[in-house]
């Protein structure tokens, strides 16, 4: 009879926490909070308390260091310093698409990259052509952006019905789209710039680059480093939240201990505690911190910041930004707005057509070819569902535009994002296999 797997030791509160600790890491869960959140927001803007609620985010909070002081309203630091670290966590997805996904190879990432073009060329130019050469087109950015959350919680919905290569050609799609945003962020919606402190941000990312190098590795010291490369960043004019994609992007994706030297270290250790070779350790104490360095180390700096973010930015951060955001007082007139209609026509029209265009353009051209398993009709669905704007759309708007402008375009983007979420689970649900049938030629392939 074989003696059961070594394990660590199993207390009570584990009952509770193991199961919050599950559902934390399926991503599709992070859909119904964010959506649970944004609910909560309009009900809270629509209702009596309307004023009390709009009136907290405003809430002023100051920090003051000798004669440098940032003094700015709850909302702000909501929108410029947790959605950084949201920006941080995508740098670092982004990083290990390239890295490690489908990102990674040319050929394999080429339709979703040029889906991810057409659906920001075609939105943003839907925008402005409905438009034209009104104040409000600063808002261009709103209708480009995909909010995976929402994406992958669809994905969920349909279960086994969704074949693999639709669900990884989403994602790198909405990776992809992410990037887009970045770049319009940086580009579309900087300020005047502060040279100087952009220089001090620059050196900052210098210094972090200078710690990999010496092989610093304590996370205290890049962290403190990172919030002064966001506040250097953040006075420069550039949008704060670059600095945290920046850095994102820059951590390390190669862990320091390999493999081979994992087993060594653990054999070795083995041999100590058995009473073997002490003379080389000055305690029991000293043995576990090298095993526990070693164990920590033989996972790169990227997996272990992704793994232990991502949970609190899909289940913290983003609610949390939604709440602040999400929260517009529900008018039908201002649904006919010019801003809301361009917004809604940009998401719900461009997105899709934007992707079966270029989509369609580079299979042609034979740069790719259409994933195994899936139709047009299956990509027109999905197209739809990268129709969702939500978190990244209502971001940009916050960027972009003030007043009854930005609530004519959170109208555009909540309803714009349930028509294509609708539109996109409808279409799938017609074209996909149904889950007996998706079964049965899974079977099939491993046969």
């Amino acid at each position: 009879m074989s003696s059961p797997e070594p394990d660590l030791p199993d207390e009570p509160v584990q009952r509770i926490v193991a199961p919050i600790q599950r559902f934390l890491h399926v991503e599709a869960a992070s859909g119904v909070v964010l959506l649970g959140a944004a609910a909560l927001a309009l009900a809270a803007a629509n209702s009596a308390a309307s004023d009390a609620f709009l009136a907290f985010w405003q809430t002023p909070i100051s920090f003051q260091l000798g004669s440098f002081e940032m003094d700015h309203s709850l909302k702000h630091w909501v929108s410029d310093g947790l959605m950084a670290i949201f920006f941080f966590v995508v740098g670092l997805e982004v990083k290990r698409e390239w890295v490690v996904g489908e990102l990674q190879e040319l050929r394999a990432a080429a339709l979703p990259l040029a889906g991810a073009l057409g659906g920001i060329v075609v939105p943003a130019s839907i925008y402005l052509a409905l438009l034209g050469g009104e104040p409000e087109a600063r808002g261009w950015g709103i209708p480009m952006a995909t909010d995976i959350a929402f994406v992958v919680g669809c994905l969920a919905v349909l279960g086994p019905r969704v074949p693999a290569s639709l669900r990884v050609f989403l994602l790198s799609l909405a990776i992809a789209d992410d990037i887009g945003a970045i770049l319009v962020i940086a580009i579309g919606y900087t300020e005047d710039l502060n040279l100087g402190a952009l220089l001090l941000g620059g050196a900052g990312l210098g210094g972090v680059l200078l710690l990999q190098r010496i092989g610093v590795r304590s996370v205290g010291v890049y962290t403190a480093v990172g919030v002064a490369v966001w506040v250097a960043f953040h006075e420069s004019g550039v949008h704060a939240t670059i600095a945290g994609v920046v850095l994102g992007i820059m951590t390390p994706s190669r862990s320091w201990v390999a493999d081979s030297r994992l087993d060594a270290i653990f054999a070795r250790a083995r041999e100590v505690w058995k009473g073997e070779g002490w003379a080389g350790f000055g305690s029991r104490r000293e043995l576990l911190e090298r095993v526990q360095a070693a164990a920590r180390e033989a996972r790169s700096p990227l997996e272990r910041l992704l793994r232990g973010l991502h949970p609190w930015s899909a289940f913290g951060i983003m609610p949390v930004f939604a709440l602040a955001n999400a929260g517009v007082a529900i008018d039908a007139t201002r649904a006919g707005e010019p801003v809301a209609i361009a917004v809604a026509a940009g998401l719900v029209l461009g997105k899709p057509l934007g992707i079966l265009l270029f989509c369609h353009v580079a299979i042609r051209a034979g740069l790719a070819s259409l994933p195994e398993g899936i139709g047009w009709g299956a990509l027109a669905g999905g197209g739809c569902l990268a129709g969702i704007g939500f978190t990244m759309s209502l971001f940009i708007a916050g960027l972009a535009l003030d007043g009854a402008a930005l609530d004519a375009a959170k109208l555009g983007i909540l309803g714009a994002s349930l028509v294509s979420g609708t539109l996109g689970m409808a279409l799938l649900v017609h074209f996909l296999p149904r889950a007996d049938e998706a079964n049965q030629t899974d079977r099939d392939h491993q046969g």
